[in-house]
C-alpha cells in the first residue's frame, strides 16, 4: 500500500475536489471552486511531479502522508511553520506554474538563477538547483498528468498513489 492516495475529482460544475487518504485509513481534504477550481487541479498535479521526480519527502503531498491535513500545509495551521524542504517545493512547483502561465520555456540555467534569488531572499542556504535532464523529465511527466486530466469526464476522479522518499 502506497503512504498516500491522491483522488482529483472533476465535478461537472468546474469545481475539483483533492481528497488524500493515508496508510492509516486517515483522509484530508479540499474542494477548489471558481478559478480557483481550473487552477489547483494543475497545480496539484504539478506538486506530485515535482514530489516524485525530484525525490522530496517533506513536500506538500510528503507532509499529508506524514499527517498533516492539507489547511496545515499554508504554515499557520496547528502545525505551525514549513519546513525548509516544503518552502522549496513551493518555489520550484511555482516557477512551474508561472513557466505555463506565460507560454514560455525557461533554461535549467533561468530556473537555478530564480531558484538562488528566491534562496537568498528567504533566507534558504542552499537552492535546489536542476539540471536540463531533470527539468525535462519535470516537464514530460506534468504533461502526461494534464492530459490524464483534461481526458478525464467530469464526475471521475484521477487516482495517484505517493509514497514519501527517505529524508
Amino acid at each position: 500500500m502506497s503512504d498516500l492516495v491522491i483522488r482529483i475529482k472533476k465535478n461537472a460544475d468546474g469545481s475539483a475536489v483533492l481528497s488524500c487518504a493515508r496508510a492509516d485509513g486517515t483522509i484530508t481534504w479540499q474542494r477548489a471552486q471558481g478559478q480557483q477550481g481550473r487552477f489547483f487541479p494543475l497545480h496539484d498535479l504539478t506538486h506530485y511531479t515535482v514530489e516524485t521526480v525530484l525525490g522530496f519527502s517533506s513536500g506538500f503531498f510528503g507532509l499529508v502522508a506524514a499527517g498533516w491535513d492539507i489547511q496545515d500545509t499554508g504554515g499557520k495551521g496547528v502545525r505551525g511553520p514549513l519546513p525548509r524542504e516544503a518552502i522549496t517545493v513551493e518555489h520550484i512547483v511555482g516557477s512551474l506554474d508561472a513557466e505555463r502561465a506565460g507560454g514560455s520555456t525557461w533554461t535549467a540555467a533561468e530556473f537555478n538563477a530564480q531558484a538562488a534569488r528566491f534562496a537568498a531572499t528567504h533566507g534558504l542556504a542552499e537552492p535546489r538547483m536542476v539540471t536540463d535532464a531533470e527539468l525535462e523529465r519535470l516537464r514530460e511527466v506534468r504533461q502526461e498528468l494534464f492530459a490524464r486530466w483534461r481526458a478525464l469526464p467530469p464526475g471521475e476522479v484521477l487516482e495517484l498513489p505517493f509514497d514519501r522518499h527517505a529524508p
